[in-house]
């Protein structure tokens, strides 16, 4: 695995997964750079633990992703909800965390950054949902306290993982406070797979007919 990184340069094959240890906020903003205008690696940034994380998805990642989208996307049509997202995304507190997930929804906040070329969460609130899939990573729920989103979603060998803020910790729940009335943690990972296995739009056309 050829891996290279540099003040100008990042090369990661895909699945690649580097730890970078002892690192400084100045570090991380330097590898953003460093990428300048592509979105892979994904930067991850944790001031506790002073490490950077870098990760190169694999193709089934992409798929997904792209699947669960899709899959919100139709529930909250279904709902009747509007909404607003972003693919990608970086997300950062100062000095804090630097967080990149798969895809992002502004729902009951969504009128707070229409029309914005990036989110500055000094002024904008977070996103109200963050989903990350992780196939070969770990994505850690506490990496996202200092970003502050309501709900964040781990996708994970065919596992759906619903993380709920309260307070100052994340809390695994079974049920989403975005789909209440859906279950959403059991349904959506069968779409997911088929999507994987049979194809994207066989899936999705089967989860709206079975949404009726």
């Amino acid at each position: 695995m050829f891996i290279t990184i540099s003040e100008d340069t990042i090369n990661l094959p895909p699945g690649g997964e580097v730890v970078l240890r002892h690192q400084t906020w100045d570090d991380y903003e330097q590898l953003l750079n460093s990428r300048q205008d592509r979105v892979i690696p994904k930067i991850y940034f944790n001031a506790k633990t002073e490490e950077i994380f870098l990760m190169s998805p694999l193709p089934g990642h992409g798929n997904r992703i792209d699947t669960l989208r899709d899959l919100i996307k139709i529930l909250l049509r279904y709902q009747g909800k509007d909404w607003h997202s972003f693919d990608p995304i970086t997300l950062k507190r100062f000095k804090q965390a630097g967080v990149e997930p798969d895809t992002c929804f502004y729902i009951n906040n969504r009128q707070a950054i229409l029309g914005k070329e990036k989110i500055d969460l000094t002024v904008e609130p977070p996103p109200d949902l963050a989903i990350e899939v992780d196939l070969t990573s770990r994505t850690q729920a506490a990496d996202y306290l200092p970003i502050a989103i309501p709900e964040l979603w781990i996708y994970r060998r065919g596992e759906l993982l619903i993380y709920i803020l309260e307070g100052e910790q994340y809390i695994n729940s079974n049920q989403s406070q975005i789909f209440k009335n859906i279950d959403v943690k059991n349904l959506l990972p069968k779409y997911v797979e088929l999507a994987w296995t049979n194809g994207s739009s066989v899936a999705l056309r089967q989860f709206e007919q079975d949404l009726g």
